[in-house]
């Protein structure tokens, strides 16, 4: 179990957002802390400190005439830590290439490989043959729906028809290097974890994962621990005092 550090960038700056709150109509979400530092500050603080393994998260989708500034944030990140972050959003078999070249570790990816609700096997087949799979993250981000979890897709706004579960993770495992996984619910709110979607993490032991949303303190970590079996590695965004929270960024660099 180890700490990997985040950028996320909205609208050309680097943000903690409610994940819940995106919207692509208008380029809206509900902030909760906009940085005065670019991307680059953060990947060359992150290089500095040696903590790689991190991702870069893109929130405007490539259609967005912000889009164009959040490459540029991430080029700049990638530049100064080359090898050392992910990077997510908008990814495709057109532009992943270029983003493996700008630096980048892995491509995460979710909205591409999926079509009607469904992964497009054939997309995701394409892309593994394209970056290998060793360079290719699965972001399986999901939401409680009726009383069970799924993978939502398009910037956590679009509810798919794949449940997460373990055969889910376990059939998709052959095409990554690892899997990356927001609870979309508490993504941003600082209000604590999800304990059933660590759970089901945690019975898993095919792939690296990476969970996001809600992490508060001390009991959501023991939690992550404990229950993931030590094998779920875990990203703190708002609740970090980077970012405007409480949580102190020094202890994982000294500690983890």
């Amino acid at each position: 179990m180890r700490f990997r550090p985040c950028i996320d960038i909205h609208n050309g700056s680097v943000k903690q957002i409610v994940g819940g709150s995106l919207s692509d109509q208008g380029n809206l979400a509900t902030d909760n802390f906009v940085s005065k530092y670019d991307a680059a500050f953060y990947a060359d603080m992150y290089r500095r400190d040696g903590l790689s393994g991190g991702h870069i998260i893109l929130l405007n989708p490539a259609e967005s005439e912000y889009y164009p500034a959040d490459v540029e944030q991430a080029a700049a990140a990638l530049k100064a830590y080359p090898g050392g972050m992910q990077i997510g959003g908008g990814m495709n078999l057109n532009n992943a290439e270029q983003f493996l070249d700008m630096g980048a570790s892995h491509i995460i990816v979710t909205s591409f490989v999926f079509r009607s609700g469904m992964v497009d096997y054939e997309r995701l087949t394409s892309l593994r043959e394209l970056v290998g799979r060793e360079r290719l993250v699965l972001d399986l981000s999901c939401r409680l729906v009726n009383d069970d979890y799924y993978i939502v897709t398009d910037r956590w706004q679009k509810v798919t028809k794949e449940r997460f579960n373990a055969e889910t993770l376990e059939r998709l495992a052959e095409y990554c290097d690892e899997f990356l996984v927001h609870a979309v619910d508490v993504e941003g709110k600082a209000s604590g974890i999800e304990r059933e979607v660590i759970r089901r993490l945690g019975a898993q032991d095919i792939r690296p994962v990476t969970y996001a949303g809600g992490i508060h303190g001390q009991e959501d970590l023991d939690y992550i621990k404990e229950v993931g079996n030590g094998r779920v590695d875990f990203t703190i965004g708002s609740a970090l005092d980077l970012f405007g929270g409480t949580i102190p960024y020094q202890r994982f660099v000294t500690k983890m």
